[in-house]
């Protein structure tokens, strides 16, 4: 789940970006799918994502889920480069997540923990990023991925503009 304030309202409070996301859930917010793949060193690893291209969509993000298949997640995609953080508020699965530029390279990966109440940590990249893709915890370690691979696919073609 993403924090506030998002790059695109300056000044919404966390408790209105908290609501956001529960309306969202309440009104059965559906994802569009698509397909990445992460590359690096000549391997190519190939995942089913959701994509969450709108602030609603990146309110919920996976809060809520109880399971993530081995090659799917999530990716965030946003209008304009941004160097916010995110949290695992509500969310109940452990992730990785791989923030990226709009070229695709991987700057910065984290590891976040499930959080069920407050307070809830912030994941900061420190670095500024237009991309993120979350998927099961340890998946990009698994597959030697470090910053510098490249995010590519179907996906990305669904960037906001």
């Amino acid at each position: 789940m993403r924090l506030s304030p998002p790059p695109w309202r300056p000044g919404l409070s966390l408790a209105l970006w908290l609501a956001l996301g529960l309306w969202a859930l309440g009104q059965g917010l559906s994802f569009p799918k698509s397909t990445l793949f992460v590359e690096q060193g000549g391997k190519r690893y190939p995942l089913r994502v959701e994509v969450a291209d709108t602030p609603e969509r990146q309110a919920q993000g996976l809060m809520f889920r109880k399971s993530l298949g081995e090659d799917e997640g999530m990716v965030f995609l946003f209008p304009t480069p941004t160097a916010g953080g995110f949290w695992m508020k509500n969310t109940l699965i452990p992730l990785s997540i791989a923030f990226f530029d709009r070229q695709g390279v991987i700057l910065r990966i984290l590891d976040m923990e499930p959080c069920r109440k407050d307070p809830c940590p912030v994941y900061y990249p420190g670095v500024v990023y237009q991309g993120a893709l979350e998927v099961n915890q340890g998946w990009f370690q698994k597959r030697g991925l470090t910053p510098g691979a490249r995010v590519g696919g179907e996906a990305l073609r669904l960037w906001p503009r």
